[in-house]
């Protein structure tokens, strides 16, 4: 028999005896292995952050990053909630929700949620997680003195200088004329920033320090205050002498309050006033304090018991008083 025969029919009896043992014994063929199944997804958040977005004159936006870290198979229905509540009360201020949908890639990634809140006090920030709206992982974070925040209209680098051991502001007596003293104000004013700041306007109130009474004011506008400098603007003020005063001093630019301070100015030889004190009652005459004129002192309590008069009761009338008890005791022991 020819080679090519014997081969070919080796060839066809292993395929059947093959077969067969396909057939009619279990196991012979494996089936291939199973794929593994993807691992569960795990989503955490890692870290959250704060900063300062817009703010207006009573509002202030608080920017919220929140890193999210993301382990394991696919998300679904992945959600992120920021939530602001007041500190004090414990009220909701605000609430943002952002939806991310199905998270494959594996890796942290950030979310940007932004949250506005009334410019005041403090916040707890709370960031919720959510997967297929089951909570899954939650963080805060707190935020103090909001209302420091300044918004873009009131911002400005000019404040008035802070000495370790002096105000601010100083006065000085120009003059006393007719019961009236005129006041030479100086304010220092620095500019900290990198860059002039100009359109400046300086107001200085005296209050007379008992009563609130203004007793009189006066402004200055500063030209361009080079970044670095301090300024010296100076205003005169006329006010009744005698009593005590507080400076008002309030930085003004475009209608908005930059910076205020306060000094006092001790006009009382017999009391000394400071910034901070409390205050006592003492005379005081409203007509001093009158905008008719330059008037003079009518006399204070204080006054009136330094001349040795009561009220109401001269010398003479001391006299007449004596004389008629004595006409008096004269008649009855007659």
């Amino acid at each position: 028999m020819r080679p090519e025969a014997l081969l070919g029919g080796a060839a066809a009896a292993g395929v059947l005896v093959a077969v067969a043992l396909a057939v009619f014994v279990p196991g012979f063929v494996s089936a291939p292995a199973p794929e593994p199944d993807e691992p569960p997804a795990r989503l955490d958040v890692t870290e959250m952050t704060l900063s300062a977005g817009a703010v207006t004159g009573e509002t202030a936006t608080l920017e919220t990053t929140v890193f999210l870290r993301h382990h394991g198979g696919s998300a679904d229905n992945v959600s992120v909630e920021v939530r602001a509540t007041d500190a004090d009360s414990g009220l909701v201020a605000d609430t943002t929700r952002r939806d991310l949908g199905t998270v494959e890639n594996l890796g942290e990634r950030e979310v940007s949620l932004p949250v506005t809140v009334p410019r005041e006090g403090g916040y707890e920030v709370t960031t919720l997680l959510y997967v297929d709206g089951e909570r899954v992982d939650d963080a805060s974070a707190s935020v103090r003195g909001v209302g420091a925040l300044t918004p873009p209209h009131a911002e400005s680098t000019a404040r008035f200088h802070e000495f370790p051991d002096r105000p601010s502001v100083e006065y000085r007596v120009a003059s006393v004329d007719d019961g009236r003293a005129t006041l030479n104000v100086t304010s220092y004013l620095t500019n900290g920033g990198d860059d002039p700041e100009s359109g400046l306007r300086l107001e200085v109130i005296a209050r007379q320090a008992d009563s609130d009474v203004v007793a009189d004011r006066s402004e200055a506008r500063l030209g361009d205050l080079a970044a670095g400098r301090t300024a010296r603007p100076n205003v005169r003020l006329t006010v009744p002498d005698g009593y005590n005063y507080y400076l008002d001093v309030t930085l003004w630019r475009d209608g908005v309050i930059i910076d205020t301070t306060r000094a006092a100015a001790n006009l009382d030889p017999e009391e000394t006033l400071s910034v901070n004190e409390t205050r006592r009652e003492v005379g005081f005459e409203a007509s001093d304090f009158e905008t008719g004129g330059p008037g003079s002192r009518t006399g204070t309590p204080m006054e009136a018991e330094a001349s040795g008069e009561g009220p109401g009761m001269g010398a003479a009338a001391t006299v007449m008083a004596l004389l008629t008890g004595l006409l008096a005791s004269r008649r009855w022991s007659a």
